[in-house]
């Protein structure tokens, strides 16, 4: 019996460490995708470095599904652990799907402007990272917080102009299909660390 149920109350603390291995994951490939982006004379190495995290990260999302499954007490609401799991899931499966777009659509040069857009995202994953590695002390959680919001507005402004000027200077209409769809997927991606932040602070909030 004792043994029972030593399995079904894990050390709580485990959560916390697959977590901070998730947002660590997040930031790694955001910083992949940007120097892929900053050094774009070999695109299918960047694009693939970035698989390998994206790859990671899934086993990890496994890994912490499964200690769901088997916990009995967990450190926070099972909803609040699986969304937040699957939010940062999310940010690494966009920031993937924009390094392979840009190998699919055979991109030979980076437009002016994607890179600060891609910076913008790495700070907002770096920001990620932070709040989840002090989830359980929630020490200066929420200026984190606070700071991914801040980083999705410029990014939303970011992805505005570029479009715009997009649809300005380029006059190919299938450039224009294929960078429109790259830059919203680069925000979009910076949109979900907010959905991240969003959960953290619910949760934060929750056991205030």
């Amino acid at each position: 019996m004792p043994g029972l149920i030593k399995k079904m109350m894990p050390r709580q603390d485990s959560f916390f460490t697959v977590f901070s291995a998730m947002g660590n994951n997040v930031h790694l490939s955001a910083k992949a995708l940007l120097e892929m982006l900053m050094d774009f004379s070999n695109p299918q190495a960047g694009a693939e470095k970035v698989k390998d995290i994206e790859h990671e990260n899934d086993v990890l999302m496994h890994n912490l599904m499964t200690k769901l499954n088997q916990t009995f007490i967990t450190p926070f609401d099972r909803e609040d652990i699986h969304e937040l799991a699957s939010e940062m899931d999310d940010v690494i499966d966009l920031i993937d799907a924009a390094a392979g777009r840009l190998v699919i659509y055979r991109v030979d040069r980076v437009r002016t402007g994607v890179t600060d857009l891609a910076q913008v995202l790495l700070e907002a994953t770096a920001e990620v990272a932070a709040a989840v590695r002090v989830l359980q002390k929630r020490d200066g959680i929420l200026d984190h917080c606070i700071e991914i919001n801040r980083l999705e507005n410029e990014a939303d402004r970011l992805c505005r102009t570029l479009i715009a000027g997009l649809f300005d200077q380029e006059k190919d209409p299938v450039e224009i299909i294929k960078w429109k769809e790259i830059i919203e997927v680069l925000e979009f991606a910076t949109d979900k660390c907010e959905d991240v932040a969003n959960v953290i602070e619910s949760v934060t909030l929750k056991s205030a």
